[in-house]
């Protein structure tokens, strides 16, 4: 069974994603990072895919993968680098990046290396649903790899409810309409958004993304969705330097809102 199946069966709500660039800060940092997350006591890991032109990401993200290139970082060198996680962590671990990332690299080589090295899902922001479900659904649902598709509140009903046809693993739920980034808060037209979304309801879990970036948003965006997805923020707790590991396990506590005894949450 994929682990994100596996996730959302045994965990229906309370769910936190953190994404971080691969490569930074420092070129070597990423296994040692999901190894920390992961004993911090994260549900699931996204992993960046440095790009040069991202579509989608706001400058904190772009600077952490500007300087993650700089640093040496490739997708082949990505994929050695957590090729031996596995051995330490069974989270389920996410590829974002873009799709001409893929084409370079070769379409089924990726999706190949991808299970060789246990991905369990990818989020392409620019593979259009059509181009996926003619051309690579079958090859990608092969293998086992699931694609999660981004929704906005711009999405009509129609997309969404494609979108939520050919998803595997989750729904990614763009908080608003702008680049990634900690914003001031939750707005009372984006718990529109949220409740409009909930009255669909649609049959795949769904994570709220973009603006999450502490105890509060994490909270309300619970209260909405399955769990919530936090980046830029956990980034920029990377970029103080310092102990990495307590570095990010005060992350994960600030935004749980707890402790963490002996692997159990404790709410303050």
């Amino acid at each position: 069974m994929n682990r994100l199946d596996k996730l959302f069966a045994e965990k229906q709500s309370g769910l936190l994603n953190i994404y971080f660039t691969a490569g930074y800060p420092k070129l070597d940092d990423t296994a040692n990072i999901i190894t920390a997350l992961a004993g911090a006591g994260v549900d699931l890991i996204e992993l960046g895919m440095p790009y040069s032109d991202p579509m989608a990401d706001g400058p904190t993200i772009q600077e952490s993968g500007m300087k993650a290139l700089k640093n040496g970082m490739t997708l082949e060198l990505l994929f050695e680098q957590i090729s031996g996680v596995r051995t330490q962590v069974d989270l389920p671990l996410i590829l974002m990046g873009y799709f001409n990332q893929v084409m370079q690299y070769g379409e089924q080589a990726f999706v190949d290396r991808c299970i060789e090295v246990g991905i369990d899902g990818v989020i392409l922001p620019d593979l259009p649903i059509y181009e996926y479900e003619t051309f690579y659904r079958d090859m990608f649902e092969k293998a086992g790899l699931h694609v999660s598709f981004l929704i906005t509140p711009q999405t009509s009903e129609e997309r969404i409810l494609k979108i939520d046809e050919l998803t595997r693993g989750f729904i990614y739920m763009v908080s608003d309409s702008s680049i990634t980034g900690a914003k001031s808060g939750i707005s009372d037209r984006q718990l529109t958004y949220f409740n409009r979304i909930n009255d669909l309801k649609l049959q795949h879990p769904r994570l709220i993304g973009f603006g999450i970036s502490n105890h509060d948003t994490y909270s309300l965006a619970c209260q909405y969705a399955q769990g919530a997805i936090i980046g830029s923020a956990f980034i920029k707790a990377l970029g103080q330097g310092g102990n990495m590991e307590n570095a990010i396990t005060d992350f994960v506590q600030m935004v749980r809102g707890g402790s963490f005894v002996r692997g159990e949450l404790v709410s303050d």
